[in-house]
């Protein structure tokens, strides 16, 4: 019997997550003091392995960081039926969100301690419709200018065929690191 075509995809996936919960990893924010002395690669590693919190949203719309180098990152996303907009389709949102993400860990690996960035423009372009049918879907993101006031990234959303869903670039702006952060989101108090 032939294995499903996203099998291998689907097990990368688990393995990732088990890999974050064995490590002690936790969906949150991580404290500013924490970060201290890590450049960013070290700290996406971190949290790769646990060691670090997680972005919340990571379990909100079904993705994590499957790999990072320097200046890249590959996301993988499983789109369910609560990302559907009204058309019943995945909303360009998620497939947002997968390439922010995606394209801002791959600037975010450049940069040395002490230093974040912002993302300053996205753009996206989706070119196929996706459903909780499609499977695991990709973005494979690298940075294309590394310069000193901002830096660019592009990304390829694919499914494991390799057919394309969306493609994106970003412009981001890096910045010093805060030394610290409110305890309250904005807007509450």
């Amino acid at each position: 019997m032939r294995t499903p075509p996203c099998s291998d995809w689907l097990t990368q996936h688990e393995a990732a997550c088990l890999r974050v919960i064995a490590g002690g990893g936790q969906p949150g924010i991580t404290p500013f003091e924490q970060l201290e002395g890590k450049t960013g690669r070290e700290i996406l590693e971190d949290i790769m392995m646990g060691a670090l919190p997680y972005p919340p949203m990571n379990d909100i719309m079904n993705m994590t960081l499957l790999e990072v180098g320097d200046g890249y990152a590959l996301f993988q996303g499983i789109p369910l039926p609560q990302h559907y907009n009204p058309a019943g389709t995945v909303h360009g949102g998620w497939f947002a969100t997968l390439v922010d993400s995606a394209l801002g860990c791959a600037v975010q690996s450049t940069l040395p301690p002490a230093r974040t960035y912002a993302t300053v423009e996205l753009s996206t372009h989706i070119v196929r419709p996706a459903s909780h049918r499609t499977g695991p879907l990709r973005a494979s993101a690298r940075v294309i200018h590394d310069g000193r006031l901002l830096i660019t990234a592009e990304t390829r959303v694919e499914d494991e065929s390799g057919s394309l869903y969306a493609h994106a670039t970003a412009i981001c702006m890096p910045l010093d690191r805060p030394l610290s952060v409110s305890k309250e989101p904005h807007g509450t108090e």
